[in-house]
Formats: C-alpha cells, sequence, structure tokens
C-alpha cells in the first residue's frame, strides 16, 4: 500500500536549535523534559531482540503477498494479541 505519491516533498519542520533560538530565556543546557522507561516498558523494548530472524520466512511471505496467496487468520492473530497482553499484564492463563 502506497501512501501519497513519490513526488510530494517533505515538510520542513525547525531543528532543535531553531526552537531554541525562537524561545526567549531557554538555557542550551537544560533539558526540556527528563524521561524514565519503567522495569516493564524496559523488558519490552528488548524482548524481541533474542529471538532469531528467518530471512527465507520473510521472503516466503513477501513472494506469497506479491503473487495474491498470503491468507490472514484473524482469529489466530487475536489469539496472540490477547496472549501477549496477558503476558505483559503478569495473567498467563493455563
Amino acid at each position: 500500500m502506497k501512501i501519497g505519491s513519490l513526488e510530494s516533498q517533505p515538510v520542513a519542520t525547525p531543528v532543535a536549535s531553531e526552537r531554541k533560538a525562537a524561545a526567549p530565556g531557554a538555557a542550551a543546557s537544560e533539558p526540556s523534559a527528563q524521561v524514565a522507561l519503567s522495569s516493564a516498558a524496559a523488558g519490552v523494548s528488548t524482548k524481541g531482540a533474542d529471538g532469531p530472524f528467518d530471512s527465507e520466512k520473510v521472503q516466503r511471505i513477501a513472494q506469497a503477498i506479491r503473487d495474491g496467496k498470503f491468507e490472514v487468520h484473524p482469529e489466530a492473530i487475536a489469539d496472540k494479541l490477547i496472549a501477549n497482553a496477558q503476558e505483559l499484564l503478569g495473567k498467563t492463563s493455563g
């Protein structure tokens, strides 16, 4: 699925230095916000990093999509989403 045309130009946004220059009284060395990840968020961000990447499987799926033969099984997707949500919340069943 393509969104937009390839010829469209990106909209320019001001860079951080331009925004700081526009803000009166803003100190360059002071951070504007502090961010801290909870242990749950940190675990989620690294959870999938250890799994193996199967490039052949990716190619097979991509080819099936190109050929129009890829089948989506919504029940299986829903079951996996529920299982993952329960795992993240610490409520595994069974």
